[in-house]
């Protein structure tokens, strides 16, 4: 067993670097990348070349209808993550049809935004779901229209080589509006519709990206600090 660097209260040991946190749970901390703060979208990108684009409303992204995903620039590995949205305030449509969006962690990964409030689906695909693979512990959602918040904690897989094969699978730590609902999840791979997952070798880093499913879903406040592997 290898010999502890340190004794017991050590007063040699290193000291953590100094963060300043936001006034608030949910405002940015010092160190944080702020991807939207409401005012503009200059750190985004169309996975689309022309077409309907996001647009800003009431100091929100909001998704339109055929506009496609959307990318961040910069392009991340493990992370935390804030993020808050909303689905619509006029309810309609059931199930996957009512309120739906997604949170892809490294383009790949998804956290599945929908509105879940007095509306039943399969249980993988309801909100803050691993999508296709692992049910929020609790259904925390607040009702239409209401301001959400999803706090992620996500370590990417590590792959052996250029290979498909992990030597360390992604995990996933998920509170929604503060309530823990993935608990240390042990990502099974690319996260499917109605196929089983399986990992596909990719980059250290890629982008965050926000999914367009046909509902003008609104997002704010999204801020990232990047997490050591």
């Amino acid at each position: 067993m290898a010999q502890q660097q340190w004794q017991v209260h050590d007063m040699n040991r290193p000291r953590p670097p100094v963060v300043t946190p936001g006034k608030t749970d949910d405002q940015p901390p010092s160190d944080a990348i702020v991807l939207f703060d409401g005012s503009n979208m200059d750190q985004w990108v169309h996975d689309k070349a022309s077409g309907p684009r996001w647009a800003i409303v009431d100091g929100a992204m909001q998704c339109a209808k055929d506009a496609g995903y959307i990318g961040t620039k910069k392009q991340f590995g493990s992370m935390q993550l804030h993020i808050e949205w909303a689905a619509p305030s006029k309810v309609e449509g059931s199930s996957q049809g009512r309120g739906n969006s997604g949170v892809f962690l490294m383009g790949t990964y998804e956290i599945q935004v929908l509105d879940s409030f007095n509306n039943d689906t399969y249980p993988d695909g309801q909100a803050s779901a691993v999508y296709g693979q692992h049910p929020p512990d609790v259904n925390a959602s607040r009702g239409p229209g209401e301001w959400q918040s999803y706090d992620v904690i996500f370590h990417r897989p590590i792959f052996k080589g250029q290979t498909d094969e992990v030597e360390r699978p992604g995990t996933v730590t998920v509170f929604h509006n503060g309530v823990l609902v993935q608990d240390h999840w042990v990502i099974k791979g690319i996260t499917y519709h109605k196929l089983q997952p399986a990992y596909k070798y990719h980059a250290d880093k890629m982008p965050l990206k926000l999914q367009d499913h046909g509902n003008p879903v609104r997002f704010r406040n999204v801020w990232v600090r990047e997490l050591a592997d």
